[in-house]
């Protein structure tokens, strides 16, 4: 069987593999998914970005680099990078959730302003969605946005709004219209961090760090210029980000190269004298969990027949955010069952191996299983969206 991608793909591995032997060394470590990208990151961005391996189809108008879509291409830059151990392109709310939206629906002028330095890593965005009272019924979110002659004044609260302490911008959900329905009286609005009348107070989950925060908003002014899409139409603007949140959730290059640092884990690690990967039951998790990987990549080339030719992929999207967040988390399970009584430890001790990663990346990995929508809205979804199911009932009041 000749698995090859004939000389044409061929010729482009070869220049993808050829930019990874010149500028490997100029990698950062890491870029992580959410926070301020450090001088080394976005200098790497920017780097990719010129050469086609990041914002590769984003116009050059708006700051990308112009190419036209090709599924092969994508695949080959991605299984290149996860191969040489190298970080690829940078995702985070603002370049993954926020400029597709705004590729999508947003205006002219909004695209030729925020998409560029977003995509540079210049301008760190969160996202303002979940409420107290409106996680998983985000439609019955409260926080209101009045109008006030040019603008709208916000009052409310959000919460579990990953970023805030450090992000430029935030892209936002209020209500606008609070005489219609709850689905239909959302607007969607972005503005400004330093916009007098935001408090940002940080929350410390249990990896230690405060990747999450509340957020509240008195008499914030934002002008009405600032909203993408029209009045009344956020719940579909919302849709489209949330489209894109767990395509971020679910990228299978991400995965792959996390999954590779496995298994460099498993031969270095020994139990009993004997490499972790040679322990039969270590080996047989891995493998499972290789097979998976491996389902999630079909699946991930699948969306990209889809995308390319403007078809709905329908149930290949429902199941990314589920499959992916689950799988992750498993990896990193392995990873410190692997390390044995090493696995236990945390922060600042000299035995830490790869500076801690794996310890946070469980606990962290499992609060994404939750956030975005938990496993079991997802698996409602997929059964009813997605498989035609009956809605589940809901309790009698």
């Amino acid at each position: 069987m000749d698995l090859a991608y004939g000389p044409k793909y061929e010729a482009f591995r070869e220049e993808v593999r050829a930019f990874l032997t010149k500028h490997k060394n100029q990698a950062p470590k890491g870029l992580g998914a959410a926070g301020r990208p450090s001088p080394e990151a976005c200098s790497w961005q920017q780097l990719l970005i010129q050469n086609g391996y990041a914002a590769r189809t984003i116009p050059k108008d708006y700051g990308g680099y112009g190419a036209k879509p090709d599924i092969l291409e994508s695949r080959l830059i991605a299984e290149e990078f996860s191969a040489a151990r190298v970080p690829s392109a940078l995702q985070n709310q603002g370049i993954s959730m926020l400029v597709p939206t705004l590729l999508e629906l947003g205006t002219e002028e909004q695209k030729k302003k925020w998409v560029k330095p977003t995509l540079r890593g210049e301008v760190v965005w969160c996202q303002g969605y979940s409420e107290p009272g409106s996680g998983s019924d985000l439609a019955s979110l409260q926080t209101k946005a009045t109008v006030d002659g040019d603008d709208f004044v916000i009052n409310g609260q959000k919460i579990w709004t990953s970023t805030a302490h450090e992000a430029d911008m935030i892209f936002c959900l209020v209500r606008t219209e609070p005489d219609k329905p709850k689905h239909e009286g959302i607007s969607y609005l972005i503005f400004s961090m330093k916009t007098p009348g935001i408090e940002v107070r940080p929350l410390t989950t249990m990896t230690g760090h405060a990747e999450f925060n509340e957020v509240f908003f008195t008499d914030v002014r934002v002008p009405k210029t600032q909203i993408v899409g029209q009045r009344g139409q956020g719940w579909f603007v919302a849709n489209a980000t949330l489209k894109y949140e767990r395509g971020m959730l679910g990228d299978p290059a991400a995965m792959e190269t996390r999954f590779q640092a496995l298994v460099d884990l498993m031969r270095e690690e020994t139990v009993d004298g004997q490499r972790a990967i040679d322990n039969p039951i270590f080996r047989d998790r891995l493998v499972r969990l290789q097979a998976e990987l491996a389902a999630m990549k079909f699946n991930g080339l699948r969306l990209l027949t889809s995308a390319s030719k403007g078809e709905d992929p329908g149930l290949a999207r429902l199941i990314v955010k589920l499959q992916s967040c689950e799988l992750t988390h498993q990896i990193s399970a392995l990873a410190i069952d692997v390390m044995g009584e090493f696995g236990v430890l945390y922060d600042d001790s000299p035995y830490l191996r790869s500076h801690g990663s794996w310890q946070w990346g469980y606990m962290f990995q499992l609060g994404l299983i939750i956030g975005g929508g938990t496993a079991q809205i997802q698996k409602n979804i997929i059964s009813e969206r997605g498989l035609g199911m009956p809605r589940e009932p809901k309790q009698a009041k």
